[in-house]
């Protein structure tokens, strides 16, 4: 194939396909495929060299070089030309080998005797599988016909790889997506859950990759495009009084689904010898590959949009929908790169766990994961690509840890963990009636978070006194367009009614930074978590904030209500928030609606400015609520999202429980309530210090109030406070060794 044509290319293809039709073994079939493609080439040598770990290729066939190397030679990623063109993503073409960065010498491979070197990475949607080698003894770079012909038969060998056309001896010839392997992510909700994989999105399965007839190819996709072109039309003018942002991206849809440029190179793909789906998927990876190198947000976006597109292209060319016949498992854990609020409270609680490629902390799936305390892993690279519907999966949300297909002796550990978890909720059921009173005989009120109607039944099961923090951003999130005032009141009276007269907290609505409402226009902010959100977005949004307001005063109904207002940074912005109640009062006071029986007006001191705000702000407002999670990351400067930074600083830092102590006790000379609403309410060793530095209300998930509860019951927090303050005077970093060698001695 030294002229490149396209015929060449095809009768390559051609003699792959009767290759990968043979009843050959893995390493005999790859013995084939080296010498075939060498042959086609024109060269010397064509060797494959395929992973053998995340981090290690391995040769595995080879011609031309010295048999006996073959799984022999190995190479870390990076490596060599070799691990150059697998870490990099990218083709390596070059005359003159030895003087060509990276270089590296395999003296028991000969190859000193080849200069040119030519390195296509074999890799499928994102998913690296190895490295196809070419070269000569002559000093030449291979045309751009060569180069592309050789990554289009690398696309055959990874869909080839795919079908398991290759599973011989040895690590690195293995059959994929039936080794155990492990994912470490980060914490999205905590919680550990035992199950059985199921895919959101089901890997569309090629078994075509090459072409009986390429005119016939043509044909399919042109009738695919066709098809995929009207879908996208139908939808814009379903969307048309739709929000602009939606528009927006059926704009980008429509653009690249009548892009010239991608058709042209999926039908040159085809006229070298792909078949019309293999074609696309090639687009796709070429696409998926420059998304990981794009720093632009919006480049990142569009090359997004397009990876949807060819999604959606290529389940009509396969006929493999959404509905692939699988049935949900029994104990189904959800698999996806990610996923939108509504989506994830369609499968409701009948998932067991959720793992997720992409997502953060704070984004919405993992609100909705933890109103509905399901066990979330986020960040696990590479499991999409890695799980099938149906595989054994164990989920450590404690950990930020993924074991699929594990070996059966991490299984029963991790079923003695559950176990341990089981027996230890049943303990915590006993003392559920039994009040918060430590040793010293505090009282400590210990109520829930909650953000979706599904949460109350845990308002009686746990053992919560009330609700101190109800989310309702759950209900703007969830939906394409803003929910009508009636459904609100509608929904903030069932919450009532079901808190059967115990207090609940309404936060207002918390959106911004990473709770971009789908039908409000996103800001392009630098940094999100410090930009227009919660209370800005409410004061500079006066109507939405009003509208809340009467749907949560009719809701009440004559009975108590409590309302706080989030992210308050200064006394200033708390007044302007409670003048729009007192007007929106006055005005449903005119209106002849009944007004709450009690009202109370609160704030989330989440900044540290709000701490140092005048003595009158602590006169003035009806409560306070530390919201501890965003206080921590604004106070230690460490991004909450960020995994290098977030897991760095203790909450439990002496300076951050001077931070504390100095709220406490401004709190207590105005006579303010004061909480503590986030995670480490809901951590029994932050839970008890946070009550001996004398904050009398934590608000937790349920599942945390129960292992709360049992460890104040045997705390005297007069002689806490004295350990801490011990360890404090002595200037230490943080009081935490203090603490828990006095729990060692006091158990």
């Amino acid at each position: 194939m030294a002229d490149g044509t396209e015929s060449e290319s095809r009768k390559l293809l051609g003699r792959l396909r009767e290759a990968m039709a043979t009843d050959e073994a893995g390493q005999a079939r790859l013995d084939r495929i080296t010498h075939l493609i060498a042959d086609s080439m024109g060269t010397e040598v064509c060797s494959i060299y395929l992973f053998r770990d995340v981090d290690t290729l391995e040769l595995c066939a080879t011609e031309g070089l010295k048999p006996e190397s073959v799984h022999q030679t190995r190479m870390r990623l990076g490596e060599g030309l070799v691990g150059r063109v697998a870490k990099s993503g990218k083709v390596v073409n070059t005359p003159d080998a030895p003087s060509a960065k990276g270089f590296r010498y395999m003296p028991e491979t000969g190859e000193e005797r080849y200069s040119s070197f030519l390195g296509i990475p074999v890799q499928r949607l994102g998913e690296k599988l190895g490295v196809l080698v070419v070269q000569s003894r002559d000093a030449r770079e291979f045309s751009a016909d060569e180069v592309y012909a050789l990554e289009v038969v690398a696309m055959v060998l990874a869909e080839m790889a795919e079908l398991g056309a290759f599973v011989g001896e040895g690590a690195a010839l293995s059959p994929l997506h039936q080794k155990s392997a492990m994912f470490r992510g980060g914490t999205g909700q905590e919680g550990a859950a035992e199950g059985h994989v199921w895919l959101h999105e089901p890997r569309v399965v090629i078994t075509n990759p090459i072409a009986d007839d390429p005119h016939r190819e043509m044909e399919r996709l042109n009738e695919a495009v066709d098809e995929l072109r009207v879908g996208v039309d139908k939808m814009l003018e379903m969307s048309q009084n739709g929000d602009k942002e939606q528009l927006q991206v059926l704009e980008a849809y429509r653009m690249f689904a009548n892009s010239k440029g991608w058709m042209r190179r999926m039908e040159e793909d085809i006229a070298r010898g792909l078949s019309a789906e293999a074609a696309v998927e090639k687009e796709q990876s070429l696409a998926r590959a420059r998304m990981g190198q794009v720093q632009d947000s919006y480049l990142r976006e569009r090359l997004a949009d397009l990876d949807d597109l060819s999604n959606r292209l290529l389940r009509i060319l396969t006929g493999q929908g959404k509905q692939t016949g699988a049935e949900l498992p029994p104990d189904p854990i959800l698999v996806a790169r990610n996923i939108g609020p509504g989506d994830l409270l369609e499968y409701g609680r009948s998932l067991k766990g959720i793992v997720l490629e992409e997502g953060s902390v704070g984004s919405h799936a993992a609100i909705v994961a933890r109103a509905l305390a399901i066990p979330l892993v986020v960040h696990a690279e590479r499991i999409t690509t890695e799980a099938l519907n149906g595989d054994q999966i164990l989920v450590d949300g404690d950990q930020g840890v993924v074991h699929l297909r594990p070996e059966e002796s991490v299984v029963s550990a991790f079923r003695d963990k559950i176990a341990m978890q089981a027996d230890a909720q049943a303990r915590y059921a006993s003392i559920r009636e039994t009040p918060a009173i430590t040793k010293d005989g505090q009282h400590i009120n210990l109520v829930m978070n909650a953000g979706l109607m599904a949460d109350l039944p845990s308002l009686e099961s746990s053992g919560a006194e009330g609700v101190g923090l109800f989310r309702t951003e759950l209900q703007f999130l969830v939906r394409n367009q803003m929910p009508k005032r009636s459904e609100l009141v509608a929904l903030y009276s069932r919450v009532l009614d079901a808190a059967k007269g115990k207090r609940v907290v309404f936060r207002t609505l918390d959106i911004g930074s990473d709770k971009v409402l789908p039908y409000m226009k996103p800001t392009d902010e630098p940094n999100p978590a410090l930009g227009w959100r919660a209370i800005r977005v409410g004061l500079d949004k006066p109507g939405v904030m009003r509208m809340q307001l009467q749907a949560l005063i009719r809701a009440a109904n004559g009975r108590a209500l409590s309302i706080m207002f989030p992210f308050v940074a200064q006394a200033e912005e708390y007044h302007a928030a409670r003048a729009e109640v007192d007007k929106t009062i006055a005005r449903e006071k005119v209106l002849g609606h009944p007004l709450p029986e009690t009202l109370e007006i609160g704030a989330m001191l989440e900044t540290p400015s709000l701490a140092f705000a005048p003595q009158k702000f602590f006169d003035d407002v009806g409560f306070l609520s530390i919201g501890g999670n965003d206080l921590k990351q604004f106070f230690f400067a460490a991004d909450r999202e960020n995994e290098r930074v977030r897991r760095r600083y203790d909450t439990l830092n002496s300076s951050f429980l001077s931070l504390i102590e100095r709220i406490v006790e401004r709190c207590g000379i105005s006579g303010t309530p004061l909480s503590f609403c986030g995670e480490d309410a809901g951590r029994p060793i932050e839970a008890i210090c946070l009550a001996a530095m004398g904050i009398r209300t934590l608000s937790m998930r349920p599942a945390s109030i129960g292992p709360v509860k049992s460890l104040l019951l045997r705390t005297d927090l007069g002689e806490l406070r004295k350990i801490i303050t011990d360890a404090r005077h002595r200037g230490v970093q943080s009081v935490r060794p203090a603490v828990m060698d006095w729990l060692s001695q006091n158990p």
